[in-house]
């Protein structure tokens, strides 16, 4: 965290400052946006726990200068006695479109003694009227290019005086690359994210203040289709159009003397054909570099080669500011290993499968070409196979013969671990040679706030093959695959959410996925499998209960781990509306329609669940639906509404039971995994049975090897009843095995991302995240994490680690909305050593196992005599003690049962 300034040992500091989320903004839509700041304390030797905001004070101002005099003219809150210190809504005086702000918070501590002021920040205003853009939609004549090519379009413009500030308002659909003076503007890649075009159209804003100059400029912006015209021609999954490309430019020039210009498209601008002859988001790229013109995005290109652009409709969709973070090139990968299977042929192994876009570098005389084939297995005779993933699907490069040309695609990206090279005429002494091949790893730029790492090298392997297919499905949506689909199955935003907001900061990331889901919402409520809704599916793949209920419990999930609640209150009518619907299919109260457990392990080839009845996982998400309107509803201060929804729940429970429990035998359905997991981990089970079947749900692993069985739902509700139920020692046996299917066995396979299914069937996808589960079990599990629903978003904290089979030591850190917390534990023998970290402002409760509560130390001490710890309770095999912020290191006996 960055701190402002220097204090007194045990002061309070201010920092991390955030408006609506994200720091320094530009593009804020919200006319109150949401302000944070993190708090930290300067400790002398020994500590000083328990620190705390008492009061804030939050000055606004419109210039640094009135900033730097403590005057906010825009806002100044002045001293709000409140420990508050996410969310706080902007107050004061109305802001226009592109306004910049500049604001800065002091505190006051536990001891009412003020922070020095934290270091200053700054916002920028969205446009916040369709009518403050100044601009209109341009676009070119009706089948100019075909509609598989890309366009690009310029506009020169000058500027005659000194320039203060340079802000950049700009939508290009489907995709766009803004270029400035010869430079590309942003580090972003497939820009705007991916929408339903008709409802909403994401604009990004740029200061372009230090790419502008005195005199003559020129503006320039190429354009590729994306998921906003899918043509075909090679692959896709799907063909259709939201119309032809277009773009929306607004640049808006502050001078020094306090004038401003605006350049903006309209028919002034020029088009032509972009070099990007080929361009499908399922079928690749294609780019033939003679057909480049030099000089087109720089001032002073002659006439001819461009054309008037037209000023055109746009898509009907509002024009929103793109908040989620921006895919962008975040790794690259040299190739480890290159093949030469026959002649004329090249394979590039990269060794990491991820959602790539190649950069090649390449000599050859012009119009010899390269042909990337993208892949993720090889087949028999050690070419690239695209049987599992989608093809044809391939890239090519057009040489215009001017030494070592460089290229990357602009609006394709496909998930591979290998390239497959061809060169054109590659028997001729001049033959394409390839410099260098880098496969780039692209995702959503979302900050890493999590870490995981503990003492068994096959753990941390595991760690690291989910998390490379979290990060490459993280795109404008969290996409199933980076290949043969790239759509957004809606199951993995609810069942996978632990997973990915433990390691990565989604907040706006998932209101963007929310928002989706809203807009893909139908009249009668159904809240279809897939968001945005590109395709139309039948059957299962349409109306999913499992799949449809994101809409309901990912907003309760973003309250639960970000502590804000408006999500939940922009979508609660629709969460309803979701409900109702779901309400009409059932029949005597149970839900029978669906896909089930999808992927379990059973006797056929994986896809619709085998081993547990539909209605069994329908019915029980359906359960959990009402459960979480009941609670929002309560939240939101609708009593009436929660307790019908409380009774509504009720009464699904009885039914659910009636139907599928066995109580002879204390099991559900089938007796699988998923059948006794989902009841246990929803509150379905009633109460003086649980332990019975949380018994033999145990017992059926054990006897089954220790296998998974459940599939892509089940598991989740797995990992929950286990960890929940206090039996982590079975997921961990679980976890490990590699003689069968499951994490291990992949690793074991030469899996190197998360595969669709869970024995790496080579006619499934090689890097699928939906089976990732475990993943928030290694930080609210094994690191023992949570945030306490007492205080959501981690204002409240519980710490309370496993200790498991043969597993010596576990670290973990997250940072939460109020600063990091840290969970590191270690045994030797019998001896465990516990180090905790809490963040200012907040409180947690602490779970130390112990054999006996009066000898746990902390810090060397009896814990009950600590500065800052207080002893609550025996719970279980543990001690459990209240603490507040600060560092402590607890030291205990291992209980017997946890040995």
């Amino acid at each position: 965290m960055m701190l402002a300034g220097s204090a007194a040992a045990g002061a309070a500091e201010v920092g991390a400052l955030r408006c609506d989320d994200r720091s320094n903004p530009l593009g804020v839509d919200d006319r109150t946006p949401p302000l944070s700041w993190g708090m930290e304390c300067v400790e002398p030797k020994g500590g000083d726990r328990g620190q705390a905001q008492t009061a804030y004070q939050v000055l606004v101002a419109s210039t640094p200068a009135l900033l730097a005099k403590n005057q906010g003219d825009l806002w100044d809150s002045g001293k709000v006695r409140s420990a508050q210190s996410l969310h706080v809504r902007y107050a004061g005086k109305h802001l226009a479109s592109r306004q910049l702000c500049h604001w800065k918070v002091r505190i006051w501590d536990r001891n009412k003694t003020p922070s020095a002021w934290s270091e200053n920040a700054t916002w920028t205003m969205g446009v916040l009227a369709e009518g403050d853009w100044n601009a209109q939609w341009i676009g070119v004549p009706s089948l100019a290019v075909p509609p598989s090519a890309s366009i690009q379009l310029r506009r020169e413009f000058e500027l005659d005086r000194a320039i203060k500030r340079a802000v950049v308002a700009v939508c290009g659909l489907g995709l766009y690359e803004l270029r400035l003076n010869g430079q590309k503007i942003g580090d972003q890649v497939l820009a705007p994210g991916w929408t339903n075009y008709r409802k909403t159209c994401l604009y990004t804003m740029y200061d372009v203040t230090a790419q502008l100059t005195r005199g003559r400029n020129a503006l320039g912006i190429i354009l590729g289709n994306g998921m906003y015209n899918v043509p075909g021609g090679r692959y896709t999954k799907f063909k259709g159009t939201f119309g032809p490309l277009k773009a929306l430019v607004n640049l808006t020039v502050e001078y020094t003397d306090g004038t401003c210009v605006t350049v903006a498209t309209d028919d002034t601008w020029q088009w032509a054909p972009s070099p990007v002859v080929f361009t499908c988001v399922y079928g690749g790229e294609d780019y033939d570099a003679r057909k480049e013109v030099p000089g087109w995005d720089r001032a002073g290109l002659g006439a001819g080669a461009f054309r008037p652009a037209l000023v055109v409709e746009g898509p009907g969709g509002k024009l929103s500011a793109q908040v989620a973070p921006p895919i962008k090139v975040m790794q690259e990968y040299k190739p480890v290993r290159v093949t030469q299977p026959k002649p004329g042929v090249w394979i590039y192994d990269f060794g990491q499968n991820c959602s790539s876009m190649p950069k090649l570098t390449v000599k050859g005389p012009a119009g010899a070409s390269v042909r990337l084939t993208p892949g993720e297995l090889l087949d028999g005779n050690g070419l690239v196979s695209q049987r599992n993933c989608g093809g044809p699907t391939y890239y090519t490069y057009t040489m215009k013969g001017a030494g070592a040309e460089t290229w990357m695609p602009r609006f394709f990206y496909y998930g591979s671990r290998y390239l497959q090279v061809e060169t054109s005429g590659h028997e001729a002494d001049n033959a394409p040679q390839v410099v260098e091949l880098v496969s780039q790893f692209v995702h959503a730029s979302a900050a890493t706030v999590g870490t995981f790492e503990c003492a068994n090298p096959l753990v941390n392997r595991i760690h690291g093959l989910i998390d490379a297919a979290i990060k490459s499905n993280l795109q404008s949506v969290l996409t199933d695959c980076p290949h043969r689909e790239k759509l957004g199955w809606l199951e993995c935003s609810h069942l996978l959410a632990g997973c990915v907001m433990y390691n990565y900061g989604v907040q706006k990331f998932w209101a963007k996925i929310i928002n989706d889901m809203s807009e893909a919402q139908l009249p009668n409520g159904l809240v279809p499998d897939i968001a945005p809704e590109y395709t139309i599916f039948d059957e299962g793949f349409r109306d999913s209960p499992e799949w449809g209920s994101a809409f309901v419990i990912a907003p309760w999930q973003v309250y639960q781990m970000y502590g804000d609640r408006t999500l939940l209150e922009r979508h609660y009518e629709g969460m309803k509306r979701y409900v109702r619907y779901l309400a009409g299919k059932a029949e005597q109260h149970m839900l029978l329609q669906g896909l089930g457990d999808w992927y379990d392990i059973g006797p056929d080839f994986p896809g619709y669940s085998q081993l547990t009845s539909k209605g069994l996982t329908a019915t029980a998400v359906y359960f959990q639906d009402l459960t979480i309107l009941a609670g929002t509803a309560a939240l939101l201060g609708n009593a009436d509404e929660a307790r019908q929804f409380g009774e509504q729940a009720r009464v699904v429970k009885e039914a659910f039971n009636r139907a599928f429990f066995d109580a002879d035998k204390n099991q559900y359905d089938r007796n699988s995994q998923t059948a006794n997991a989902m009841p246990l981990a929803l509150g379905l089970v009633p109460e003086d049975r649980r332990a019975a079947v949380l018994d033999g749900l145990v017992a059926q692993i054990r006897a089954g090897g220790n296998r998974v069985t459940a599939g892509d739902v089940g598991f989740h509700y797995l990992v929950r009843a286990l960890s929940e139920g206090g039996r982590g020692d079975v997921l961990y046996d679980m976890l490990v095995r590699d003689d069968g299917p499951g994490y291990a066995y992949q690793l074991k396979q030469g899996a190197t991302s998360l595969t669709e299914a869970w024995d790496t069937n080579p006619n499934s996808s090689q890097n699928h995240c939906m089976l990732g589960h475990i993943e928030a079990w290694f930080y609210n599990g094994l690191g023992g994490i949570l945030s306490d629903p007492a205080g959501p978003g981690f204002k409240k904290s519980i710490i309370k680690p496993q200790i498991v089979g043969n597993l010596s030591a576990v670290e973990t850190s997250y940072d939460s909305p109020y600063g990091r917390i840290v969970s590191h534990w270690d045994r030797v023998g019998e001896a465990l050593s516990m180090a905790v970290t809490i963040p200012p402002n907040t409180t947690a409760t602490v779970y130390v196992p112990a054999q006996d509560a009066g000898r746990v130390t902390e810090a060397g001490v009896p814990a009950q005599r600590a500065a800052g710890v207080k002893y609550l309770r025996r719970e279980g095999a543990s001690a459990v003690f209240a603490v507040g912020a600060g560092s402590y290191h607890f030291g205990s006996t291992m209980p017997v049962e946890t040995k």
